[in-house]
């Protein structure tokens, strides 16, 4: 598989709206990077922060990226035009999507390798981003969530792509691990080898060992 790259997008946390009496801040609203090449680092690329690393950010969210096949849908779906990076994406491919990229996929991009490792599950900032209060369940339901990236090896990568991609033997997509954490969705013995793949953030492994019975 090859990857294709329609931008590469990055923010350092600003100002994004008031929640709840809190003054919220984040680097949701990424824009397209004009850099030719950029520096990945273990958590980040170059230009990129998270405001809250409680719940964003760190090794195993180093990179978010979403597929833009799905982007023409979400627009039609929406009835409003999407601009960059809609859903706070650093990577908007072309290529492949959750039905083809799998968990422990490793990604050369430049001199970085990057490794899947788990589904996207937007938080709140989302629905402030976008200004739909209902944008984090029809982004969950629809089962368009993107996937993140740890980083295997930091080094400089090319705006303008490609990306080589050597799949996981195992072969467990994206689609089929957002599907497992479903109540109900996936027999216990797809969860139970869900669990035994190697690459899958251990966030993910723990939501889906709660869905065994006791």
């Amino acid at each position: 598989m090859r990857i294709e790259l329609v931008s590469v997008n990055v923010l350092q946390p600003e100002y994004l709206g008031d929640h709840r009496g809190h003054r919220i801040t984040s680097g949701i609203a990424k824009r397209p990077t004009t850099a030719e090449y950029l520096w990945l680092d273990w958590v980040n690329l170059e230009g990129d922060a998270q405001a809250d690393l409680e719940v964003h950010g760190g090794p195993d969210k180093a990179v978010y990226a979403y597929a833009s096949e799905h982007l023409p849908k979400w627009a039609a779906e929406l009835g409003e035009e999407l601009g960059p990076a809609p859903f706070g994406e650093n990577l908007s491919t072309a290529g492949g999507t959750e039905d083809d990229v799998c968990i422990g996929d490793k990604w050369y991009w430049g001199d970085a390798v990057l490794e899947v490792c788990q589904p996207r599950s937007p938080c709140f900032k989302l629905s402030m981003h976008r200004g739909r209060g209902d944008i984090g369940r029809l982004f969950r339901n629809s089962g368009r969530t993107g996937w993140y990236l740890r980083v295997l090896q930091p080094g400089r990568v090319p705006v303008a792509g490609p990306i080589t991609v050597e799949p996981h033997p195992i072969g467990a997509t994206v689609a089929v691990v957002h599907e497992a954490t479903k109540p109900g969705a996936a027999p216990l013995e797809v969860i139970q080898a869900l669990l035994g793949v190697e690459p899958l953030a251990m966030e993910w492994k723990l939501f889906l060992a709660s869905r065994l019975p006791d």
